[in-house]
């Protein structure tokens, strides 16, 4: 560890790391300063596991970051939200409900309006994406194991699902998953070439190839047995790739290889080095604008962690409070200048400023009371 101890007071141009902590040259390099903005929001909730009421859209200020909810569309349990290429709809899933289905919504409007809603033909859907030429829309279910694919229609609806992979295989036991597969999260890669599925229960990441609506399968990557991986965020280089681990509570990055499809782990980290009384599952890894530093999402600890990335390195810069409970997504603001935390036990969701010279997440300045928030998405 004393390479990584070096390199963060070599970062920092300190002997130590706090708060107050001074970055040489500046750090922080958010999109330049204009008038204040109002821009198009929204945010995913549950619906049977709380009073939420289905996918609430409003706006969110640029300048002071406060985010409000003008109207809700009543879709179940849309526990993650995505958009399609060109903006001009939105894909949600319904975690929650017996359906296990993905829905369409339509943003060309005054008000966002439901296309349609499709069974995805795998249990518990929780994360979707959208192919880059916007003809599919992929989804990862959680309680089956699988990643289904699904046509997309000229109109932006959901059609037929065209294919479903399944995962096979489980991790060591563990009291908090159970033994299986559990596909948790689904994206393409920066080139558009490759799409990863990660799957907590099998401690893996899966590399496929999209032809034709179907998935070929290019490599099943092993991770460390009882990592639990959850969710993966790519370096602006395409590089790196920053993997959060939810059962052993680590972070590990990745080397990339889009050329080839081939991922590479590499050294793993505690996501929370301040340690907490409770068990602590990360959940949502998100890169600064400019790549230089690392924002981690803790549930259980209930912060949000910063990570200066050195190369292939991670160092901990430290630990800011969410201000609530059990921050189950994190958001980077369009300009790059703040953090929005879904903080779904505390039925609430939180933003935090970016200090502009360190790039640590200042306490929260502002809160907006919201049903068991799932996620955070802007236009």
């Amino acid at each position: 560890m004393r390479d990584i101890e070096m390199g963060r007071r070599r970062f920092l141009g300190v002997g130590a790391v706090g708060a107050g902590a001074v970055v040489t040259g500046g750090l922080l390099r958010p999109a330049a300063a204009n008038a204040a903005t109002s821009t198009r929001a929204f945010v995913g909730c549950y619906t049977t596991q709380g009073t939420g009421r289905g996918i609430g859209f409003g706006t969110v200020d640029s300048g002071t970051g406060t985010l409000a909810v003008d109207g809700v569309l009543n879709v179940p349990d849309p526990s993650f939200l995505t958009f399609s290429p060109d903006h001009r709809f939105l894909y949600a899933v319904d975690e929650g409900t017996a359906a296990s289905s993905a829905t369409a919504v339509d943003l060309r409007g005054a008000r966002p309006r439901v296309l349609n809603t499709v069974a995805v033909h795998g249990e518990g859907p929780t994360h979707l994406c959208v192919a880059p030429d916007g003809r599919h829309v992929l989804t990862a279910n959680y309680v089956s194991g699988s990643v289904s694919v699904l046509s997309v229609n000229q109109d932006g609806s959901l059609g037929a699902v065209s294919d479903v992979a399944q995962h096979t295989g489980s991790g060591p036991a563990d009291s908090d998953r159970t033994p299986g597969p559990h596909s948790h999260q689904v994206l393409f890669d920066p080139s558009g070439r490759w799409v990863l599925a990660v799957d907590l229960g099998v401690d893996a990441v899966y590399v496929y190839q999209l032809t034709d609506g179907k998935l070929h399968r290019h490599a099943q990557v092993a991770m460390t047995p009882g990592s639990g991986p959850r969710h993966l965020s790519f370096h602006p280089d395409g590089r790196r790739v920053y993997l959060a681990n939810e059962v052993n509570s680590t972070v590990t990055v990745c080397d990339w290889r889009s050329d080839t499809g081939e991922l590479r782990p590499g050294r793993s980290l505690p996501a929370d080095v301040n340690g907490g009384g409770d068990r602590n599952y990360p959940s949502e890894p998100v890169i600064s604008r400019d790549g230089r530093l690392l924002y981690l999402a803790n549930r259980g600890h209930d912060n949000i962690a910063t990570f200066a990335i050195l190369g292939d390195l991670l160092a901990p810069l430290g630990a800011t409070p969410c201000g609530g409970k059990f921050p189950r997504d994190l958001t980077l603001s369009p300009d790059g200048r703040r953090l929005y935390s879904s903080n779904q036990k505390s039925n609430s969701i939180t933003w935090l400023d970016l200090d502009p010279t360190t790039g640590l997440p200042h306490p929260p300045s502002g809160t907006l009371n919201s049903p068991t928030p799932t996620c955070v998405l802007f236009a």
